[in-house]
């Protein structure tokens, strides 16, 4: 897989709530593996809010199993695991395989049955890809990261640039 095949996601929307769940179902997807901070919550977060909350319910309703995958220290992802109800993996060390491969074997599921969401190109988008999981990239919900993250914001601003000219779409973000 070459460097632009695997940063390119399935899909670019705005956030988890344009997410087409019934079509993904219908294509086959039965796990949802999402990154926590600026995907799901604003980083560090540490509640689960009304709109989130509804969006879980409707997941679950459908049949989807739902995994908070994030390289965020196990503590905060536990911390939130247990206010959302979510099994988590923290500290997985994404793009690397073995946070992905932990999640798959915990829901007995293939990649291709698998879903990965995430706002981050190098981590969430390429470990996905590199597995053979539907990718998924969202608009970060806030501009406060963790400092690591934001050095890697500028070597996403390039990919981007890269990744337009190849014709990814910038998503229009929707307040909600």
């Amino acid at each position: 897989m070459g460097l632009w095949q695997s940063l390119t996601p399935n899909e670019y929307v705005a956030s988890i709530y344009d997410i087409d769940l019934e079509r993904l179902w219908r294509d086959g997807k039965r796990l949802i593996l999402t990154d926590l901070d600026n995907t799901l919550v604003p980083w560090n977060h540490p509640h689960v809010p009304e709109a989130l909350k509804t969006w879980l319910e409707a997941a679950h309703a459908r049949g989807f199993h739902v995994c908070i995958l994030s390289n965020n220290s196990s503590s905060r992802v536990d911390d939130f695991a247990k206010i959302s109800g979510l099994p988590a993996i923290g500290a997985a060390r994404k793009p690397k395989a073995t946070g992905f491969r932990k999640a798959l074997k915990r829901f007995s599921m293939q990649p291709e049955q698998a879903i990965m969401i995430g706002d981050q190109l190098f981590t969430d988008i390429r470990g996905g890809n590199r597995m053979g999981l539907y990718t998924i990239l969202v608009l970060p919900i806030d501009p406060t990261e963790w400092w690591g993250t934001r050095i890697v914001r500028n070597f996403e601003r390039i990919a981007y640039a890269g990744l337009r000219k190849r014709g990814l779409q910038h998503p229009i973000h929707q307040r909600r």
